[in-house]
């Protein structure tokens, strides 16, 4: 079967409450191992529960999903760099990889007129050209200002607060910027845009 057509967005979806169970699972699972074991089991918890993710979508869907793809693919060389030598840096760092790929690519999209952010979400969202260009600029700034956040914590407050700020803080600021750009896809999906209103 030919890459591309693992990433397609497909037809059939995940049960809303197995896609938040898959989302919001190895978070709390990595909570909980952090907190009765330390950082580096809690790493590989995280590395077991992304493969899982992948194989449930890939049962279920039969297709492999970008995002989840690429974040597996870092988690698995920075867990696995810092479980093989034992320096909990690379779990650090994990994230601010992650964050700075995501914006990298986007930018990269937009530099080549092919924003990436509409093949991730053509599937839930209908939008005009401008519309996916101003929300792929939002979410690559967005995903860049995640990357430079957490350099800034984990290189300037104890191990026990970062991940208080991974597991408490960057999911609700996601959902929060997520929410925030509702005005911007309503006003794109029911009028053409203007010219100059990209922004």
């Amino acid at each position: 079967m030919p890459f591309e057509t693992l990433i397609e967005p497909p037809k059939a979806k995940l049960n809303p409450a197995l896609k938040l169970t898959l989302e919001l699972g190895p978070i709390v699972l990595y909570f909980a191992v952090y907190r009765l074991y330390g950082l580096l089991p809690a790493t590989a918890t995280m590395m077991v529960t992304v493969l899982v993710t992948l194989g449930v979508s890939w049962t279920m869907l039969r297709r492999l999903p970008v995002m989840p793809l690429v974040t597996a693919a870092i988690v698995l060389v920075f867990g696995g760099a810092a479980l093989i030598t034992g320096d909990k840096t690379f779990a650090k760092v994990k994230l601010t990889v992650l964050y700075a790929t995501f914006s990298a690519a986007l930018f990269y999209g937009l530099v080549f007129g092919k924003p990436i952010l509409k093949v991730v979400f053509d599937e839930a969202l209908h939008l005009n050209e401008a519309g996916w260009r101003s929300l792929t600029w939002r979410w690559a700034l967005f995903f860049a200002a995640l990357a430079v956040a957490n350099e800034l914590v984990w290189r300037n407050v104890e191990e026990a607060t970062w991940v208080n700020f991974k597991t408490f803080g960057i999911m609700p600021l996601t959902l929060l910027f997520a929410m925030a750009q509702t005005p911007l896809i309503t006003r794109t999906m029911i009028e053409e845009a203007q010219d100059g209103d990209a922004f």
